[in-house]
């Protein structure tokens, strides 16, 4: 999915409705070895803060060089990237289903601490 600029900026020369980014999801296992070597770049260091109460957490690369296999061409130069990772358990898809939709109860909503302790055990993260 493509993001388009809210409007001009003259100093940055971007436009308005131009394409200044992009967005991909990836699931199962191209999202998990991804995650992988995205965490090794980082170190396998996380903030604390940098994990919601909802199950998801958040990341920055400064500089996509740093991915094996990527070299730098100076026609594009030097960008970085966010990373968000969204967890949610087995049956969540109730809520989103398009027939008969629930709500997902508090208890079978994943926690805070949930996937910190899942973050630090499959991934061997080291939570700051």
């Amino acid at each position: 999915v493509r993001s388009m600029a809210k409007k001009t900026l003259p100093n940055f020369s971007i436009k308005k409705h131009e394409p200044i980014g992009c967005k991909v999801t990836l699931r199962g296992l191209h999202a998990q070895e991804f995650l992988k070597t995205a965490l090794k770049i980082i170190e396998n260091k996380i903030s604390a803060t940098q994990f919601d109460e909802n199950g998801n957490f958040s990341f920055g690369v400064e500089e996509h060089t740093d991915f094996p296999g990527m070299k730098y061409d100076p026609s594009i130069g030097i960008y970085g990237m966010d990373i968000n990772v969204a967890l949610k358990r087995a049956g969540y898809r109730i809520k989103s289903r398009k027939i008969e939709k629930h709500k997902v109860s508090h208890d079978h909503r994943l926690k805070k601490d949930d996937v910190i302790s899942f973050v630090k055990e499959k991934y061997g993260v080291e939570v700051i």
